[in-house]
């Protein structure tokens, strides 16, 4: 992998992480349209270090809510009143919304490795996030904000993250879409579904860099190169989040399914011609 090559894929990763439009699925199709032949340990390492990228990213643009929802959360529960503030019982709603994709992510880790291994899967599945936006659109009121998130809607958009863990279908995308079929506003279901992703994020950061370093032998060889993708995926990744907020203030997920649509059906496309 070449620096050029590095920053590309970082400023890839950290886009659409955020942004509606699946990070793993451009990370699949990108080198298909480039004719790019990476070698699996390098492209193995890049996916671990880019990923810690955008958490970071993640970290620092939420670093008060976290704090907050953190002290608050501790706070209730020696109180023996967990659910008793808004912030305490915010947490608990973020821990739910993890558990779905951690289980399924575990049960299917085999198959879901199989799917990074095919662009014609992707295309498929940035047409089924393509269609859950337009379908959210279509149905919500968006009327709701963060407060009025319930134990449901925070299952029913940890169900959709679930689904993110191939590629092809945004984690943002379905996540923000899971709140709006419960009628919450796009920046407040936006909002929840960044936070709830810290969670899942540390716990599959922290497995990959765990494999990278006990599976990957001349590992130092790749990390200078490795370091660029990390920083541009940080940077990049923080610009997203911040760009994407204000966005969905006034602006629909149609753009997004448009994109995706266009990407998603160019894949299959080109995949059979």
């Amino acid at each position: 992998m070449t620096s050029i090559q590095a920053i590309i894929l970082g400023i890839i990763q950290g886009l659409t992480e955020f942004l509606p439009i699946s990070s793993s699925g451009h990370l699949v199709i990108l080198p298909f349209f480039l004719n790019w032949d990476l070698a699996s340990k390098e492209s193995f390492v890049f996916n671990v270090l880019v990923q810690l990228g955008t958490l970071v990213s993640v970290i620092f643009y939420f670093r008060k809510d976290l704090i907050e929802i953190i002290k608050d959360f501790v706070k209730q529960l020696f109180a023996g009143k967990p659910f008793a503030t808004h912030n305490a019982r915010l947490g608990w709603l973020l821990l739910l919304a993890t558990i779905p994709a951690g289980v399924i992510g575990l049960l299917l880790d085999d198959l879901v490795e199989q799917t990074f291994s095919s662009p014609l899967f992707a295309g498929i599945a940035l047409l089924i996030t393509a269609a859950l936006m337009i379908l959210a659109e279509i149905v919500s009121s968006k009327i709701g904000d963060i407060h009025d998130i319930t134990f449901s809607t925070a299952l029913l958009m940890g169900l959709m993250q679930a689904l993110a863990i191939f590629p092809g279908i945004s984690r943002s995308g379905s996540t923000i879409s899971g709140g709006m079929f419960r009628h919450i506003r796009r920046k407040s279901a936006a909002r929840f579904s960044f936070l709830m992703s810290i969670p899942i994020m540390l716990a599959a950061g922290g497995l990959s860099t765990y494999q990278m370093v006990t599976e990957v032998s001349n590992l130092v060889e790749f990390l200078p190169i490795m370091a660029i993708g990390f920083l541009t995926a940080m940077i990049v990744g923080y610009a997203a989040i911040r760009w994407l907020l204000k966005f969905l203030s006034d602006h629909s997920l149609i753009y997004f399914s448009i994109y995706c649509l266009m990407l998603g059906g160019t894949t299959i496309l080109i995949w059979f011609l």
